[in-house]
């Protein structure tokens, strides 16, 4: 069976890429049964590098993360980086499930949509995937949210509910009693703190990702031409499963750089503003505007982007699982695969 891809428009007569799976040719209940398994999966092994990235951003110095993991490692074992994981994984399955489906939905009809308004292939494929990664991120957030700022709260505690480094951290005993403390403290409202900059930090970081692999995507292939392809019986060529991953992998490289590097001080205020409580001077919740002011007084503008090592890590090794555990996923769950043979 091929693997999945998009068409190149400028090479379509040399390589000829398997078409896109679309959301009608999907089996539902296999797609996201399947899907809640391989993503637990992934973020299983990628959990670690998301524990460090929050733990740098909220500390009130600058620590490098290699340090801070043999830190972690001595003092509270290889526990310490899955700090949280329970609460995290419960919220998985119902957040990728609205995730994948929003996502799909809106690639599908935005992409029929552009085509027959007149845009050329590659762009109407850029403007669905950013739009669908935006509605995607939305309908995902609804879950992730409250989620978050359970899971992050615990993330951030060291051996022995220690909190060293870290200014206005309440200290919990597991997922259960985070979301207790943080209910009967501020109400339902506490699980939802940072809703609105989490909305502001993962639409566009999505949109931003799915619209630069989409075009990095097509300039790789357009780049590499018909190497790593053979040719097949219609006289053009076929590029093979190795070569489509490395593409997909390396596309999603890419993207995840230049999402990174664009929404990194949103992603470090909404973390500070969903896991720090309030500081000694005030009993009210911080603001964005504090949470800014308190960052560069501590280092500067620089200080946003802590933690842009890790984060930008975990995104690329998680973007490459993603794509290519999605991608494979979409193939176990068409309803007629023997079609894309």
């Amino acid at each position: 069976m091929s693997s999945v891809s998009m068409e190149e428009d400028d090479s379509a007569s040399k390589i000829n890429l398997p078409a896109d799976i679309h959301w009608e040719m999907l089996d539902k209940s296999k797609f996201f049964f399947l899907g809640a398994a391989l993503f637990s999966g992934v973020s299983g092994a990628l959990y670690p590098i998301v524990v460090l990235k929050t733990r740098q951003q909220v500390m009130s110095s600058q620590i490098p993360c290699l340090k801070m993991a043999g830190s972690m490692l001595r003092s509270e074992g290889y526990r310490g980086f899955y700090r949280g994981f329970g609460t995290s994984l419960t919220g998985t399955i119902p957040a990728r499930a609205l995730y994948m489906g929003a996502l799909e939905l809106t690639k599908s009809s935005v992409g029929s949509a552009t085509v027959q308004l007149g845009f050329s292939e590659a762009s109407s494929s850029a403007i669905a995937n950013a739009a669908a990664g935006l509605s995607a991120a939305m309908a995902a957030q609804l879950v992730w949210t409250p989620i978050d700022v359970v899971s992050q709260r615990l993330m951030v505690q060291g051996s022995g509910n220690s909190s060293c480094g870290v200014v206005g951290l309440k200290c919990y005993n597991g997922g259960i009693d985070a979301f207790r403390k943080i209910v009967c403290s501020d109400g339902l409202r506490g699980l939802y703190r940072g809703f609105g900059i989490s909305i502001l930090t993962y639409a566009p970081s999505n949109a931003v990702w799915w619209g630069s692999y989409s075009i990095a995507h097509r300039l790789i292939w357009g780049s590499i031409g018909c190497y790593c392809c053979k040719k097949d019986d219609e006289g053009g060529y076929r590029p093979d499963g190795k070569a489509i991953v490395a593409v997909q992998g390396l596309s999603a490289a890419m993207a995840s750089g230049v999402s990174a590097l664009v929404t990194m001080p949103l992603d470090t205020v909404k973390t500070r503003l969903q896991v720090l409580d309030d500081d000694c001077s005030s009993r009210r919740t911080p603001t964005v505007l504090q949470t800014v002011r308190n960052l560069v007084k501590e280092g500067g503008f620089s200080a946003c982007y802590r933690g842009l090592g890790p984060r930008w890590a975990s995104m690329s090794m998680s973007a490459i699982t993603m794509i290519t555990t999605y991608e494979f996923l979409k193939k176990l769950s068409t309803k007629n695969q023997e079609t894309f043979v």
